[in-house]
């Protein structure tokens, strides 16, 4: 399996979903550091389209903020662009894989029904602690993107990552380890490619990256990655969606402590994450 893995490796990367080609100009401008929000707003108002996803995302994922009367000037200039950017890119990343066709492992509404259930969760626990609403939207992007790494082994491993599915429900293990031993890569490794690949910012990309290996991380991000941890951990115990992982390792006290949560605290945000889901649903057309 060792000597297959650059192999599959260019063939998990050159079968990615291609993304518009208006996504990729943002990208581009976002990583300029002379960029204003107007240059920004220029490019993303070339897409009607992705213009309305981006502002209801962002109503979405921001909270309070009614999305008639908001422009894309001024959520450029409350967020920043690198979030704009991630809200532009989330939009694009979901419409571009629902589109796919072939064979699937994934019920792939499904699946992101799970990954707009960690974003949302995410930002709701970054709301209940008071972290500052500017940055909410940037949690919901973490929780969204953070299982895209699978996007290739479905792709590309189909029949053979039904298999790794069904194997780690049956041994009552986390999917990414199955995931190394049948393939010698997982779907966290796989996302930091991919982030590299399509040029997201560190903090996003470590996100993708850590949230398995969380305990080893030692960046800047640790307040986000555990927030998304947090959140991954109870919308696949609550079965909200599905995204190939039956079974997760026991979420480390560590994690509520440095968040300074309790378990409780989920119960409080049942009905309102199943709220928002709704909806996110109905935003991105799921």
């Amino acid at each position: 399996m060792h000597d297959e893995f650059p192999e599959r490796m260019k063939r998990c990367i050159n079968t990615m979903p291609s993304l518009p080609t208006t996504i990729f100009k943002v990208i581009e401008i976002c990583d300029n550091p002379r960029t204003s929000p107007m240059e920004l707003n220029r490019v993303i108002s070339l897409d009607p389209v992705l213009t309305a996803r981006v502002l209801k995302l962002i109503n979405m994922a921001y909270d309070g903020i009614n999305h008639q009367t908001m422009n894309l000037v001024r959520a450029i200039i409350m967020l920043g662009l690198n979030t704009v950017k991630n809200v532009a890119l989330s939009s694009s990343v979901v419409q571009t894989s629902l589109k796919e066709k072939g064979k699937s492992c994934f019920n792939m509404q499904a699946f992101w029904q799970h990954s707009l259930g960690v974003g949302v969760t995410a930002k709701l626990l970054a709301k209940k602690r008071g972290i500052d609403r500017k940055y909410w939207a940037s949690y919901f992007c973490a929780g969204f993107l953070h299982d895209i790494g699978k996007l290739p082994f479905d792709t590309v491993f189909a029949e053979g990552y039904v298999n790794a599915i069904i194997t780690a429900e049956q041994e009552r293990n986390p999917l990414f380890h199955v995931e190394d031993r049948l393939f010698n890569m997982n779907h966290c490794y796989m996302g930091e490619v991919i982030a590299d690949l399509w040029k997201l910012d560190g903090e996003l990309r470590d996100m993708i990256a850590y949230h398995h290996t969380y305990s080893e991380y030692n960046g800047p991000y640790k307040d986000k990655l555990f927030t998304v941890v947090a959140a991954n951990n109870y919308v696949t115990i609550s079965k909200i969606g599905f995204s190939g992982n039956t079974y997760l390792a026991e979420v480390e006290p560590m994690v509520l402590e440095e968040l300074k949560i309790s378990r409780d605290m989920f119960l409080t945000m049942e009905k309102e994450i199943l709220i928002e889901i709704e909806k996110a649903q109905i935003f991105l057309k799921i």
